[in-house]
């Protein structure tokens, strides 16, 4: 007589070995990162060490092992965490909205709620930025430049950028991406009940990016005067 259950009595064959060991070891992955961001909150990447992490977590050095070569490595993956997420906001809404005010709105609100999800995040990406960490911080360099040439991609669209050349089309999403930063650094003070309060950080971002828009479209006849 077979025992194969019916269909829809209930019962279900366990998952296959392998998939609980992708599954556990996908969770151990995860802990492993959120560990080290709770311990950046107080102390800089190049201070912190594996086995505080391990420790933390409750796995062995050896287990780090299995999913990060070491803890600059670790870093290089907060980095594509921290910054791939509002990457693809903010392309989204500059793409998305036609108008400069539009764009604005949209890029204050964006940041700030970025903040407010993943203070951490933005915690390390500000830190690390410049920090002691080789690895890291050509992570996060490569990671806004490849943000400029997205932001670029979108302004030479615009009826604005016509007759700008590339390099200043390239200045100028830098100009943006920079901004970005500075303003997810304040919101992260502000957060932290340090400097101006959250309304008073997106007051100025908004005007700081008006000032910039008001530049953009007087930019080419500024050129060919210097010129």
């Amino acid at each position: 007589m077979s025992t194969t259950p019916a269909p829809g009595s209930g019962s279900a064959a366990a998952p296959p070995a392998a998939s609980q060991r992708e599954a556990q070891k996908a969770r151990t992955r995860r802990a492993l990162l959120d560990a080290a961001l709770d311990l950046l909150e107080h102390q800089s990447l190049s201070s912190l060490g594996l086995r505080e992490i391990t420790r933390a977590v409750g796995v062995s050095p050896a287990a780090f092992y299995r999913h990060f070569r070491d803890v600059a490595d670790l870093g290089v993956a907060l980095v594509d965490e921290a910054l791939d997420g509002l990457r693809i906001v903010i392309r989204a809404g500059l793409a998305e909205r036609s108008t400069d005010e539009e764009r604005i709105d949209h890029a204050v609100e964006a940041i700030a709620e970025h903040v407010r999800a993943h203070p951490g995040h933005v915690r390390f990406l500000v830190r690390e930025r410049h920090g002691g960490v080789a690895p890291v911080r050509r992570a996060i360099g490569a990671q806004l430049d490849r943000f400029a040439e997205e932001v670029a991609h979108v302004l030479v669209q615009d009826a604005e950028s016509e007759g700008w050349s590339p390099e200043d089309l390239r200045m100028l999403a830098e100009i943006y991406v920079d901004h970005m930063v500075m303003t997810a650094s304040s919101f992260l003070q502000a957060a932290q009940g340090e400097g101006p309060e959250e309304a008073a950080v997106a007051r100025t971002a908004r005007r700081q990016l008006r000032l910039v828009s008001l530049g953009r479209r007087h930019w080419t006849t500024a050129g060919e005067r210097d010129g």
